[in-house]
């Protein structure tokens, strides 16, 4: 593999070259081939460079950007297949936030005793810094209201399990990490929808039921059914009975929907119910799903990690079909985009930190808030974005936010890497001494 990966690297020198070339002699067809290998062979390529095999995901980001802007018309329709039908969208980004779930377990729920101030800074920091910097930014950047609705949306997001990898490579407080991506996904099915209501409602039409009950559908339910698979590692035969009698009786329910039952409460229950009752299908699914998925992780081991991997493939897609369908708009504003996604991620960090720091958080506790707050679910957005059917406009801050809050996450937690190494260094040569002292 790492032969492969380095002869992607002798390619993209190659394909480097063609670029130039065909900027030079402005051969569009010639330029805009080589980008495209050329952003593929260094994806792969990096792999072979121990410093930057961390970034091989933000590689893949940009070369979805890069493959949309390029060639835009060759990621909205295939024959007669949109792929920005919202139902398709919708069912990628729960595959998405199913592979993250996979990465939690319910002990993520249960540290809140020991991590209470913590979390409740990181939660209160999170809901409040980034919706409103948000605001700020489309009152200084003159964006067409979508595209502003669109950042104050992904300034509205919890944050994503991004945040858990970034605290880890960090050396940072991981137990606190959890606990707060934990929560703030919970809570986001009503935090979210609500900033929405308060800061973009007069930009786009904000349907608070409605947007809840995506939301829930897009994280709750997929991260439900992974939660399930958890829960059945350990569970009792009584738990398995459980599992197995609901997921009967969710699949007798899905079975009854299509024959009948489902017009019929279509004619007596409101609008709202149907929601509502739509949302409770998705459970019933989640169900099912998830013990299904846990038979197949018992016959194939790996399966466990395969999953990120298929989340990743997952954002790909959407940042690429995202990225085709905005193309004219990211054209016009891209590089402002860019600029307010790098001041937005930067004030999450900043202000994360340091009043963490106020308010007595130690120096490891405080730089797991700076990431739980800098790094929004870009995924979550996208997905609201899709179901709203404004993608390519609401949903075109997620796809310029997100690859550079891969970057900068990247790039903060190895510098606080090596701080707390020296750290760690330092305490262990003060605790001789101090030991030495008091002997004496």
């Amino acid at each position: 593999m790492n032969s492969f990966r380095k002869i992607c690297l002798a390619v993209s020198a190659v394909t480097l070259v063609s670029l130039i070339a065909g900027l030079f002699m402005d051969n569009a067809s010639m330029w805009q081939a080589s980008a495209v290998t050329l952003s593929v062979s260094l994806a792969i390529g990096i792999g072979a460079i121990p410093a930057l095999r961390n970034y091989q995901y933000t590689a893949w980001i940009i070369t979805a950007v890069v493959a949309g802007m390029i060639y835009p018309s060759a990621f909205l329709q295939w024959g007669d297949f949109d792929l920005r039908n919202k139902w398709v969208i919708l069912v990628i980004i729960q595959f998405v936030m199913f592979g993250m779930g996979i990465q939690m377990s319910i002990r993520d729920f249960t540290s809140i005793a020991s991590t209470g101030k913590g979390v409740l800074i990181g939660l209160l920091c999170h809901f409040s810094i980034m919706p409103l910097m948000a605001v700020l930014l489309t009152r200084v950047f003159d964006f067409d209201t979508e595209i502003a609705a669109g950042i104050i949306l992904i300034g509205s997001c919890s944050s994503g399990l991004a945040s858990n990898v970034m605290v880890y490579i960090a050396r940072a407080n991981l137990v606190l990490s959890v606990t707060v991506t934990a929560l703030a996904t919970l809570v986001a099915p009503f935090m979210t929808p609500l900033l929405m209501k308060l800061f973009a409602g007069t930009m786009i039409e904000v349907k608070f039921v409605e947007m809840m009950m995506e939301i829930i559908k897009i994280m709750i339910v997929p991260i439900g059914a992974a939660l399930i698979h958890d829960y059945l590692k350990n569970a009792g035969s009584g738990g398995w009975r459980f599992i197995q009698r609901a997921s009967l009786a969710s699949a007798v329910l899905l079975v009854l929907m299509p024959m009948g039952l489902w017009s019929t409460l279509e004619t007596n229950l409101s609008q709202e119910s149907m929601r509502v009752i739509e949302t409770l299908n998705f459970f019933a699914g989640a169900i099912i799903v998830g013990l299904v998925y846990h038979y197949a992780t018992l016959r194939f081991k790996n399966l466990d990690q395969l999953m990120p991997y298929i989340s990743m493939f997952g954002i790909v897609y959407f940042t690429t079909v995202t990225t085709a369908a905005g193309r004219d708009n990211l054209l016009k504003v891209g590089l402002l985009l860019f600029i307010s996604s790098v001041i937005h991620n930067a004030a999450g960090y900043i202000f994360g930190y340091y009043l963490s720091r106020w308010f007595g958080l130690d120096k490891s506790s405080s730089r797991t808030v700076a990431f739980e707050v800098g790094l929004q679910n870009g995924g979550m957005a996208s997905g609201i974005a899709g179901s709203m059917g404004k993608l390519g406009t609401v949903g075109l801050a997620a796809a310029v936010f997100s690859p550079w809050m891969n970057i900068s996450g990247s790039i903060l937690a190895n510098y606080w890497r090596r701080k707390s190494l020296k750290e760690e260094e330092q305490l262990s040569k003060r605790e001789p001494a101090v030991s030495e002292a008091r002997l004496k």
